[in-house]
């Protein structure tokens, strides 16, 4: 999409380029969505690493979410020089501001996917449910969209989406004064706060029912 789009010169209706937007998007999806699939059916697929004494349930779940949210780190640092060297994007405008909104969304990907892993193993229907939700929850994520694009009845909506959030942080870092960006990294550090509260308290609870097999 990106690569036709920047042949024939176009935007989605915007002065901005449309090759930092499709990066931006779809590497905040890529974040949160492959930490929380990856860790579905996690613990009973990792069981039998629970025999070892230091090995406990945090441990096999944070191991996966590490390698995930660095993958996606990479990802996104590499397209950003490889597409700006080309001359298809810019730098971004502030990396500091990407950077923190980058942060906070690595740390709603990771305490999102300690709830789902946690519940996941108690719970079968999780694995049943959980990829549509994540498509769902994607069309809400920011990632095809900007807030200021949307009337004012939907902004005051969509932005209690959390990851709307961090995903507006990272374009406005990107992008500077070039576009109006709406986003409260309060209001996400709070929820992300008890986020992972829930999500350690889960993992905590469903390790004492884990019977290494």
């Amino acid at each position: 999409m990106t690569t036709l789009w920047a042949f024939i010169k176009a935007t989605l209706g915007t002065s901005l380029p449309i090759t930092a937007f499709a990066i931006t998007g779809y590497s905040s999806i890529l974040l949160w969505r492959n930490c929380s699939n990856r860790v579905v059916k996690a613990i009973e697929a990792d069981n039998s690493l629970m025999y070892h004494q230091n090995v406990c349930v945090i441990y096999l779940l944070c191991a996966r979410l590490i390698l995930e949210i660095a993958d996606a780190t990479v990802s996104i640092i590499v397209l950003t020089i490889m597409f700006s060297a080309i001359e298809w994007r810019s730098m971004p405008a502030d990396i500091l501001t990407v950077t923190i909104g980058w942060i906070l969304l690595a740390w709603f990907a990771f305490a999102l996917s300690l709830v789902v892993g946690a519940a996941s193993e108690r719970y079968e229907l999780v694995e049943q449910v959980w990829h549509i939700l994540t498509y769902l929850m994607f069309q809400l994520s920011d990632a095809a969209f900007m807030v200021d694009w949307l009337s004012k009845v939907a902004q005051e909506y969509i932005l209690w989406v959390h990851m709307v959030h961090a995903t507006e942080m990272i374009r406005h870092g990107n992008f500077g004064s070039a576009v109006r960006t709406n986003e409260d990294p309060v209001y996400l550090i709070l929820f992300n706060s008890v986020l992972t509260l829930i999500g350690l308290t889960l993992v905590k609870e469903t390790g004492r029912r884990v019977e290494p097999e």
